[in-house]
């Protein structure tokens, strides 16, 4: 679906993602990104921001009990009027929700007292339910559900961010249907962006940190450090 001109000339100028692990870097810095979004009225960037602060991956304020954060969610669920954002927000949100009841139980606490406000969305019932379930009877609806809790039994939290990285992604994807040249599409795009800057990042750090093990072993060498940097 196509909106006004200033959506059509913003996407336009963004360049392809392409996948979302392969990439080192971004295709667009954070900076460039940021000068192109300058052609966005107040009330868009406000609706950006909504967005962003509710899905933003370093901010996980599910952890804790957020009453506020959650009241904000369903704020921003009874006031936009874009079904694709408000599925947006909410698929976001039920899985950062599913993720931090997996944390919760594997660091050894019990289900979340009554009354409590610790997640978001129409699951939180089943899981407080089927808290001690592998999969909290989710695997039906969330077939990600068992490979994200064998994951983060074993302690493997690369692999556990690296599952999280791409159910988003095909979310996102299968969100963008249908939006090429609207405001729809330019979130997806962001959100997108995000997850590529992210994971590069995650890549970077994890090759840096994967070099000092090797030095501390008495392993380490130049060579060593590039093929680090390239995996």
């Amino acid at each position: 679906s196509e909106g006004p001109m200033k959506y059509v000339v913003l996407m336009a100028s963004l360049p392809p993602l392409g996948t979302l692990f392969e990439s080192a870097t971004p295709p667009i810095s954070r900076i460039r990104l940021e000068s192109r979004l300058a052609l966005l009225e107040a009330a868009d960037r406000q609706t950006l921001e909504r967005i962003a602060n509710l899905i933003a991956w370093s901010a996980q304020p599910l952890e804790r009990s957020d009453a506020a954060f959650v009241a904000e969610a369903h704020r921003f669920l009874a006031t936009n009027p874009s079904p694709t954002l408000r599925r947006l927000v909410t698929q976001r949100l039920e899985m950062r929700t599913i993720v931090a009841a997996l944390r919760r139980r594997r660091r050894g606490e019990a289900k979340p007292p009554a009354g409590e406000v610790w997640g978001f969305g129409e699951w939180v019932g089943l899981i407080e339910r089927h808290w001690s379930a592998p999969t909290f009877q989710l695997e039906g609806i969330f077939p990600w559900v068992r490979q994200a809790g064998e994951l983060l039994e074993k302690d493997d939290l690369i692999g556990f961010e690296r599952l999280q990285f791409s159910v988003v992604w095909a979310m996102l994807n299968r969100l963008g249907e249908g939006h090429h040249f609207d405001f729809e599409a330019l979130i997806i795009y962001l959100a997108r962006w995000s997850l590529v800057s992210r994971w590069s990042g995650y890549k970077a750090e994890s090759a840096v940190v994967r070099f000092r093990e090797l030095v501390d072993a008495g392993l380490g060498s130049h060579r060593e450090l590039f093929a680090g940097a390239s995996q």
